[in-house]
C-alpha cells in the first residue's frame, strides 16, 4: 500500500467523521503519531508526486490541512502548510478531481478554503459546498467562516497561536462565543 493509501485509510477508516472533529488530546496524538513524519515530508517538499490524481490531492490535503490542526492543536505550525493545502485544492478542484471522490470525503478538498484568512477563498468555499455538497451539512459552517473573515478579514481566534494582537472588537466577538456564536446566528436566518 503507498503512504498516500495509507494517509486515507487512517484518517477515513481508522480515525473516521467522529475522530475528524472530536479535538481530544487522544485523537491529537493518534495523528501525531500517525501523521508528523509525512507532514515533515510535506513541509520540505517531498509529496509533491501526491498531486496526480484525486486521491493523492485527497491524501495531500489531510496531511498538510487536516492533520496539522491536530497534531499542532493552538500553535503556529496548526496553520504553516495552508498555502501548500490551498493551492493543492484549488488546482484539484479546477480539474473536477474533487468530484472523482465520494461521501464525506469530498469535503477535505473544500475546507482548505474555508480555513483560509481571504475573503475570495471564502466565496469559492461556500460556492463549492453549495454546489458540489450541499446536503453533507458543512455549508453553514462556511457561511460562519466566511462571515468571521468579512467581518475581521482574519480569525480572531488564531491570535493568540500566530502571536497576533487582538482588537477590542475581536475580543468582543471571542467573549460572546466567537465561532460558535455566528453558527448559531447563521442557523436562525437559514
Amino acid at each position: 500500500m503507498t503512504r498516500s493509501a495509507q494517509v486515507i485509510r487512517f484518517w477515513l477508516d481508522d480515525l473516521g467523521p467522529k475522530g475528524w472533529y472530536a479535538g481530544t488530546p487522544e485523537v491529537d496524538a493518534q495523528v501525531r503519531e500517525r501523521l508528523l513524519p509525512i507532514w515533515q515530508d510535506a513541509y520540505e517538499g517531498g509529496l509533491g508526486h501526491w498531486l496526480t490524481d484525486a486521491e493523492g490531492v485527497l491524501a495531500y490535503l489531510v496531511v498538510t490541512d487536516q492533520a496539522p490542526r491536530n497534531m499542532f492543536r493552538d500553535r503556529a505550525e496548526a496553520f504553516l502548510l495552508d498555502p501548500l493545502a490551498r493551492a493543492a485544492a484549488k488546482f484539484a478542484i479546477e480539474r473536477d478531481w474533487d468530484l472523482r471522490i465520494d461521501g464525506l470525503a469530498r469535503q477535505f478538498f473544500y475546507l482548505p478554503l474555508m480555513h483560509s484568512e481571504n475573503l475570495v477563498d471564502q466565496d469559492r468555499c461556500v460556492a463549492a459546498f453549495g454546489r458540489r455538497m450541499p446536503d453533507a451539512g458543512n455549508l453553514l459552517h462556511a457561511r460562519a467562516h466566511r462571515a468571521i473573515i468579512r467581518q475581521f478579514g482574519r480569525f480572531p481566534y488564531r491570535n493568540t497561536a500566530l502571536g497576533r494582537d487582538t482588537s477590542p472588537a475581536e475580543a468582543d466577538f471571542l467573549a460572546a462565543g466567537g465561532y460558535s456564536a455566528t453558527v448559531r446566528a447563521l442557523s436562525r436566518i437559514a
